[in-house]
């Protein structure tokens, strides 16, 4: 079976790692890749949104199957573009269409959803410029920190956590009168503060039946003692030591369980991936977000854990048999590293030349923002490459990991060297 990956980051690097090991993968292609996907298929440029390319490259090259990794694609409907088209909707595309991608599309939507189907998450209400007075009145009854999200998809940086009220008033006039994030924040959800301990949860479905994919933590800070800016991810580990099975029936119970038969009974459609990020509050989950796709860098910790055949998963979403696959997961640990380029998440340096990578021991390397240049792999990227570590316990895979990212050298290489310590 020829497949095809839309995206370019860690997470694709991932799948394309993991799918060129199945017999029942022909040719893969990944669009558009990066210098570490070329080594699993075949890089071509197109853009994740540039759907009549991916049109053009699918029928060219006999795709049958297409893998999207980020949101965006799904957002703006890549896979409604494909149900649509005469020559496309005969093609499986695992990932949702448009309407079940909202639950990360949109954070109003997503609340909304999980109110209707009793799902435990933050006290939240949703508001406008034109109702800016109401949120006024609205914050000093949650509790502080106050949680300020802007409803649509901001890049990973529409989520504020302010410490006053005064703070909470500033922002939300910032997001909904000065566009602080463009269109995303012209509504805003105000929501209470969870405090607990942070997991992913990630399911994969085919509308009817699931699979619980294992459980990761990723650390978003970018210093040390998760302290500094938010990220897109410095770095997971997989599996969590506290979500055993007693909070994992937990989660399935209360969350996943309503959330698959919420969009059935919403006759929502959803073939694809549900990443389920979720707080443990004294032993009791409650939801955060919702994404459509995938988590990145926790991709990177939870694949090297799945021992079965991802092509005959992802062909079982596709055919809606996905009961009927077996799901192995190994009882080993893993943890990645994420490297990033000096000056990140603020304004980086890129084009740095990458040495070194010959020199990792007992580690996967999953390329994030790079390119290839002659010889050369230069970083392209805020977060560059992956490093991850698959061994009997935390301990080890930590200390593999953090000794494998420190033998790759770039100008401005910047990585956490305390990834899942406070787990140990």
């Amino acid at each position: 079976m020829n497949i095809l990956i839309l995206g370019s980051g860690g997470r694709e690097s991932a799948f394309a790692w993991k799918l060129s090991q199945s017999k029942k993968c022909g040719q893969l292609f990944i669009a558009p890749g990066n210098a570490g996907t070329g080594q699993y298929g075949t890089n071509v440029n197109i853009a994740v949104t540039d759907f009549e390319g991916i049109k053009q490259l699918v029928l060219e090259k006999g795709i049958n199957l297409v893998l999207v990794g980020p949101e965006e694609p799904l957002v703006k409907g890549v896979h409604d573009f494909f149900l649509a088209d005469e020559q496309l909707k005969g093609i499986p595309v695992i990932g949702p269409q448009a309407e079940g991608a909202q639950l990360e599309g949109s954070k109003d939507f997503s609340k909304q959803f999980m109110e209707r189907h009793n799902i435990p998450a933050a006290a939240s209400k949703t508001f406008t410029r034109e109702t800016l007075q109401e949120g006024f009145d609205y914050l000093p009854t949650i509790g502080l920190p106050i949680v300020l999200k802007a409803d649509g998809l901001a890049a990973g940086k529409g989520v504020l956590i302010c410490l006053t009220v005064q703070e909470a008033q500033e922002e939300l006039i910032e997001m909904l009168t000065n566009a602080k994030f463009g269109a995303a924040s012209a509504k805003v959800v105000v929501e209470q503060f969870l405090q607990g301990i942070e997991l992913s949860v990630f399911v994969l479905t085919d509308g009817n039946n699931y699979k619980i994919l294992p459980s990761a933590k990723d650390y978003k800070r970018i210093g040390e003692g998760d302290t500094g800016l938010n990220t897109g991810g410095m770095g997971s580990v997989s599996p969590v030591p506290f979500a055993d099975e007693v909070f994992l029936k937990k989660i399935e119970d209360r969350i996943i369980i309503p959330t698959i038969e919420g969009l059935k009974s919403e006759n929502i459609p959803y073939k694809g991936f549900i990443f389920i990020g979720l707080m443990n509050c004294d032993g009791d989950p409650y939801m955060i977000e919702y994404n459509c796709r995938m988590g990145d860098p926790e991709t990177e910790s939870v694949l090297p854990r799945i021992e079965s055949d991802f092509v005959e998963l992802l062909s079982g979403v596709a055919e809606g048999n996905l009961n009927e696959k077996e799901l192995i997961i190994s009882s080993k640990v893993a943890a990645t590293v994420m490297m990033v380029a000096g000056g990140y998440p603020g304004t980086y340096v890129k084009d740095r030349v990458m040495t070194g990578m010959e020199n990792i021991r007992d580690s996967y390397v999953f390329h994030a923002g790079t390119y290839t240049d002659g010889n050369e792999i230069k970083t392209s990227g805020g977060r560059v490459i992956a490093i991850t570590s698959l061994q009997d316990d935390m301990f080890t895979a930590l200390q593999q990991a953090t000794a494998d990212a420190s033998r790759i050298y770039y100008d401005g290489m910047y990585f956490r060297k305390d990834i899942g310590f406070d787990l140990l």
